[in-house]
């Protein structure tokens, strides 16, 4: 499991007890999950934080075959916040276990679903596009979109190949509460 932790500290000296204190508390999810690629642990200071409670911060992401749950939390302790991190990824990852197999569609790789598709290439203009950022997209259905999103804490926006309509969906949080999902089409 050690080669699948990655501990980061951001304005915070990850000390060898500090690292041997987090890899105690992460290998908790080699047991709760069998196909985790990564775990990734990022603690961080900051000393212009408004409430002293806020001064530590731990992030944590775990990745794997056809999953990313996040948890970030805050305290006045680094340890107080790691605890709340990992309980709070712990309940994500059960969750998560419980609707994994629900709505998976046909089991298609998302390659055989992009042989199929047609891809219009646009002119983009370099000094408008600031950051860039690739993720790997997994085929689901709306259903397991809206629990993805859910699990991973996106408060705004999903973006997930459809399964159902065979191309990228955009789901996102209306103000009511409910959830709308934009479906492009190219013409």
């Amino acid at each position: 499991m050690a080669q699948n932790v990655e501990i980061y500290g951001r304005d915070f000296e990850v000390t060898d007890h500090m690292h041997d204190f987090v890899m105690g508390k992460v290998a908790k999810f080699e047991r709760l999950l069998d196909s985790i690629d990564l775990i990734r642990v990022e603690l961080s200071y900051s000393k212009a934080a408004r409430s002293a409670m806020d001064r530590y911060t731990t992030q944590m992401t775990v990745t794997g075959k056809g999953f990313m749950l996040r948890a970030e939390e805050r305290s006045d302790d680094i340890r107080t916040a790691l605890d709340a991190a990992i309980e709070k990824l712990s309940r994500r990852v059960n969750r998560f276990k419980d609707k994994r197999n629900h709505n998976r569609g046909t089991g298609k790789a998302l390659g055989e679903y992009a042989a199929e598709l047609e891809y219009v290439e646009e002119e983009t203009e370099p000094q408008v596009v600031v950051k860039r950022k690739t993720f790997d997209l997994i085929p689901m259905a709306e259903e397991e979109a809206i629990e993805q999103m859910k699990l991973l804490g996106h408060d705004n926006f999903f973006v997930f190949f459809n399964i159902k309509s065979g191309s990228v969906n955009v789901l996102y949080k209306r103000q009511n509460g409910q959830y709308g999902l934009i479906e492009p089409r190219v013409r």
